[in-house]
């Protein structure tokens, strides 16, 4: 079953007197890029964080973003109200002495270094690290809900997008004859105003006929691109097919040129051209595949 990389997934819950918030966001990449934003008390647990959300949603570009709300009456920080006054007048000082105009000095002094202090243990227990963990487990298997929706839409996508080129591929057979028929007469007609001055040998000319033509055949590759359409379709069975997916789309584009550069009529080369086209839809999907 496919998924789509692009997904969004949010878990939150409250452990004693706060509220724990994750937030995942992922698009598409060819490798894991994960950037993360993790609330300062749990960082020391940022690789291990790190590894389970790699594990868990394989490759894509992931933002990843934890935070923590404070829902108790208590408070973890306070301003230190002695350093607080002692910047205050220090401002005070300088600006009256380079006699500048400001006196906004409260939003200067909140901005300086050392200013807020820790009026509890922040601490982090294993207790609270395995509550952390539950939740970004929930805020992965989210995300990866939303990646299979989107999934199930590339799956339609696919399968019209498939059936397009299949349906094409079956009205080839309609102008091959038709196409040898036309390098037949070309051909025939080009020798037959060469013959009026050097003559030709109709015996060569049939020869030489059939093996231009042969080469002309596009049997093989009618088949090849047959094969790897069905090839497509078993494979988006498959987990993580994204990739593999992608080099299918390769050896289809191959058997669509070569069918058009054999073509040599201009309702063939037509239904090339919307082949292609369908083809380029299937590349932009695919990219977006997991």
């Amino acid at each position: 079953m496919l998924h789509s990389m692009t997904g969004y997934g949010k878990a939150s819950a409250s452990f004693e007197d706060k509220k724990i918030s994750v937030e995942i966001r992922s698009l598409n990449s060819k490798s894991m890029d994960l950037y993360t934003r993790i609330a300062s008390p749990y960082r020391e647990k940022e690789l291990e964080i790190r590894q389970y959300v790699t594990n868990a949603l394989d490759r894509g570009k992931v933002e990843l973003n934890i935070q923590i709300e404070s829902i108790g009456d208590s408070k973890s920080v306070e301003i230190n109200k002695v350093l607080a006054q002692a910047y205050y007048q220090d401002l005070k000082d300088t600006n009256a002495l380079i006699g500048e105009s400001s006196s906004d000095y409260l939003s200067m002094v909140i901005r300086m270094p050392d200013i807020y202090t820790q009026t509890k243990d922040t601490t982090v227990s294993e207790e609270e690290f395995a509550f952390l963990h539950t939740i970004v487990a929930d805020a992965c298997l989210n995300l990866n809900t939303f990646r299979r929706q989107e999934g199930q839409a590339l799956e339609k996508e696919f399968n019209d997008r498939i059936e397009e080129i299949r349906r094409l591929l079956k009205q080839v057979d309609s102008y091959e004859s038709v196409r040898i028929d036309i390098i037949k007469e070309r051909m025939r007609k080009g020798l037959e105003e060469a013959g009026s001055v050097v003559g030709f040998d109709e015996n060569r000319f049939q020869q030489e006929l059939i093996f231009y033509i042969e080469k002309l055949d596009v049997s093989e590759e009618k088949m090849r691109l047959a094969n790897h359409l069905d090839y497509f379709l078993e494979t988006m069975v498959l987990p993580a097919a994204g990739k593999k997916l992608g080099f299918i789309t390769q050896e289809l584009g191959r058997e669509i040129n070569t069918l058009g550069s054999k073509s040599y009529h201009v309702e063939l080369q037509k239904i090339v051209v919307d082949m292609k086209d369908a083809l380029e839809k299937i590349k932009e999907q695919v990219l977006n595949t997991l």
